[in-house]
């Protein structure tokens, strides 16, 4: 009897303990913009400038899954920069990317190969480059038409 008895009183402990701890919300950081470095962006047949940003780099396996995910916005003036070791076809996807971008593919010669314009946030669709290319810059939806920006158009950057 007292074996039932104690264990009886360990279950109401527990239920009691479990009732009066108060739920705790999970925070993250909000993601911010780091500049490292700028990129410049020249018209091919005028040599005409273009526009000139601050980039964020995304070179390594993390950094190039996850992109500008988890953030709620850029600057007009700033970029994403993905520096992939291959030449390659790359896709992008919107996932967990909560504002439209232009996504613009660039070849190894560091000329603009191909564009993904206005994307849908949240929008899991494959995103292709369609031509092989070794760099990709993301930039606010609709700023490539803003600008400009013609295939073929050619790309400056330097790291900080």
């Amino acid at each position: 009897m007292r074996s039932a008895l104690r264990l009886g009183l360990v279950i109401f402990l527990v239920l009691v303990s479990c009732k009066t701890e108060s739920k705790q919300e999970i925070k993250t950081e909000a993601v911010v913009f780091t500049k490292e470095g700028t990129l410049t962006i020249i018209q091919n047949e005028t040599g005409t400038l273009l526009a000139q940003i601050d980039i964020e780099i995304a070179d390594t396996k993390y950094e190039t899954q996850t992109g500008l995910m988890y953030r709620e916005s850029m600057q007009e003036d700033q970029g994403m920069f993905f520096i992939f070791k291959k030449v390659k076809e790359y896709s992008f996807y919107m996932k967990n990317t909560q504002f439209s971008l232009d996504i613009i593919y660039i070849d190894e010669n560091l000329k603009i190969a191909s564009f993904q314009k206005n994307t849908t946030p949240f929008d899991e669709k494959s995103l292709p480059s369609g031509v092989p290319v070794k760099y990709v810059l993301e930039v606010n939806g609709g700023l490539s038409d803003t600008w400009g920006l013609q295939v073929g158009d050619q790309i400056e950057f330097n790291k900080i």
